[in-house]
């Protein structure tokens, strides 16, 4: 499920242990440098090429991962 490995890297880029799927990114402490290393997690552990705006209008994995889905992402 592209939820949960959105999340297990959030989890492991942002270095928390848990991290809810509506949980906002911003408020859970990202900034532009974690958002670049997920950006490249999600290409090279997921295959999916995702526009810097893009993670900034999905600031959450439930958003995220929708959006990945809507671009024939596919789960691990």
């Amino acid at each position: 499920m592209i939820a949960d490995d959105v999340r297990a890297i959030w989890c492991r880029e942002l270095r928390i242990d848990d991290i809810a799927v509506d949980d906002d990114f911003f408020a859970l402490g990202g900034q532009s440098l974690v958002m670049v290393r997920i950006q490249g997690a999600l290409l090279e552990e997921l295959g999916a090429e995702v526009p810097m705006d893009q993670l900034f209008l999905h600031p959450t994995v439930a958003s995220l991962s929708a959006y990945l889905e809507s671009q024939g992402a596919n789960a691990r």
